[in-house]
């Protein structure tokens, strides 16, 4: 029987976009704790050299990117850093997103859909094109696509951001189609109500909205980004070596109960 070993990433080099804070700092140090070294994107350098000692402290090696994956030319030198410095890249998380205002449909603005999807779809999509191509030489990787539960249940004045994470559950489903063929797995995560400077920001400016999103979800809470790095080791390690294509919902049974 396999052990705990199984869910073991050592020696792994794992790329974390958006790592700065939320979901992804939480992802970056449980990688490390986890065995991995870690390359940290995203726009506040600052932010992540916080995280960058976090990783050091657990004895892996931590290297930081200044990038905006919205825009085509820092797609290019994450994916060329990476393996400069690393000589592989093993693990792509695919973490960094944005929702900047609220929208209602008729009132949607050209720039706030190009803002919201040149981030959470097209960067995403062509950051793991850039990392495949790597992962295809050295015979296979794994890439985690963060997604949302809006991708399946929009909430109001919102639906940008609801269109571009459903967007990203059949970015992941096209890339593991196409890429299973180099043994490279392609998932992703699907979070509820977390809390991160983005959801606590919709708070400050919707009153009230806090305490109804605790009580739509069956375990009656909100969650925290590290309830989500769970799932998230387990779809990168050799736990899943058979998955792909999946969507992990984690929500805390809003969806589905």
């Amino acid at each position: 029987m396999p052990g705990l070993k199984q869910f073991s990433l050592e020696g792994k080099v794992t790329i974390v976009t958006g790592a700065s804070r939320g979901i992804g700092r939480a992802t970056a140090l449980a990688f490390a704790k986890a065995g991995s070294d870690i390359v940290l994107t995203s726009r506040k350098v600052e932010d992540l050299e916080k995280v960058a000692e976090g990783i050091r402290a657990e004895g892996r090696r931590a290297l930081v990117i200044n990038a905006h994956l919205g825009k085509m030319e820092d797609v290019k030198k994450v994916a060329d850093t990476a393996r400069a410095a690393f000589n592989k890249i093993d693990i792509l998380i695919n973490n960094a997103g944005t929702s900047p205002v609220f929208s209602s449909f008729l009132e949607t603005e050209e720039r706030l859909w190009d803002t919201v999807m040149g981030l959470n779809l097209k960067g995403l999509y062509f950051l793991s094109q850039a990392v495949a191509q790597i992962m295809k030489e050295q015979g296979g990787g794994c890439i985690i696509n963060v997604a949302s539960i809006d991708g399946f249940l929009p909430e109001m004045d919102n639906g940008v951001y609801a269109v571009s994470k459903a967007g990203v559950v059949m970015a992941s489903k096209v890339m593991a189609r196409e890429l299973a063929h180099y043994n490279i797995r392609v998932n992703t995560l699907a979070p509820g109500f977390v809390h991160t400077r983005l959801l606590n920001s919709s708070f400050e400016v919707r009153p009230g909205r806090e305490e109804e999103c605790r009580k739509s979800v069956p375990m009656a809470r909100i969650a925290e980004p590290e309830d989500m790095v769970g799932t998230m080791i387990y779809l990168a390690s050799d736990a899943a070596r058979y998955v792909t294509g999946h969507t992990s919902i984690v929500d805390g049974g809003l969806l589905y109960i």
